[in-house]
């Protein structure tokens, strides 16, 4: 899903998400991102 988006469009999207929440709140949402994604896989893993 998210592998073929490639570097250039990665760092487009950094990016943009630098402009719309500022510096100071990319730590937070990058760490409940990962704790999102976390979450998912594991409830992923248990339906199998």
């Amino acid at each position: 899903m998210l592998s073929n988006i490639g570097f250039p469009g990665l760092f487009l999207i950094l990016f943009i998400a630098l402009i719309i929440f500022g510096p100071s709140k990319l730590p937070e949402i990058g760490k409940s991102l990962g704790t999102t994604l976390k979450e998912f896989k594991k409830a992923a893993k248990d339906t199998k």
